[in-house]
């Protein structure tokens, strides 16, 4: 049986940080995965600037109420779930996630956890697991899933590589020419097709 980890920013929603970085006008926060494969020096260099803006929680919330999943997401994943198992495996966080699985028809997603103190600052980060993706199409595999995988960014590769067949989706450049052999799509029907494709 085959099961789809699909990531989210990117993929499915816009990137979030880069939502907040525009709407906050603080253009640091505009770095993502896409540009920072280190995920951990990635957050603490996030939280560093939230803190030496006075941002919290809050805020990021009440930007990420305003985001829309990508135009075609929606249709590309109710299509994807009936003809098979699919499940969003994200390295964002629960408290900015919500919002956007309700705007998606309620799909599975297996993310983190931000660590929030009481007036709402945010102070640090829980990550389900070490090296989230790759360990969770590992853990899949173990329960006798065949994955295939696609996204957009340097932390997906893992699963990507790891699985049955893998694929790049609006990555960057510079990710789709280091991972040539990994084929790379830039629209919802020929990811859709290639998935459908894999699983014969």
């Amino acid at each position: 049986m085959y099961i789809t980890c699909l990531d989210l920013e990117g993929v499915l929603v816009p990137e979030i940080w880069i939502e907040f970085a525009e709407a906050s006008g603080i253009p640091e926060l505009k770095k993502t995965t896409r540009d920072e494969p280190d995920y951990d020096k990635l957050m603490r260099y996030r939280i560093d600037i939230l803190n030496e803006h006075g941002l919290g929680l809050k805020e990021i919330q009440d930007t990420i109420s305003t985001i829309d999943p990508l135009p075609g997401a929606k249709e590309f994943l109710d299509k994807l779930r009936a003809n098979g198992q699919a499940i969003i495996v994200s390295d964002t966080f629960s408290q900015f996630a919500m919002p956007l699985m309700k705007k998606l028809g309620y799909p599975t997603i297996f993310c983190n956890e931000l660590v929030v103190s009481e007036d709402g600052k945010i102070t640090g980060y829980k990550m389900r697991c070490e090296n989230t993706k790759y360990t969770t199409v590992k853990a899949l595999q173990s329960c006798g899933f065949e994955t295939i995988a696609s996204g957009d960014s340097y932390n997906d590769l893992g699963m990507i590589e790891n699985s049955a067949a893998g694929f790049l989706f609006r990555s960057t450049e510079e990710i789709k020419k280091s991972h040539p052999d990994i084929p790379a799509f830039e629209e919802y029907d020929d990811l859709y097709n290639a998935i459908m494709a894999a699983q014969k």
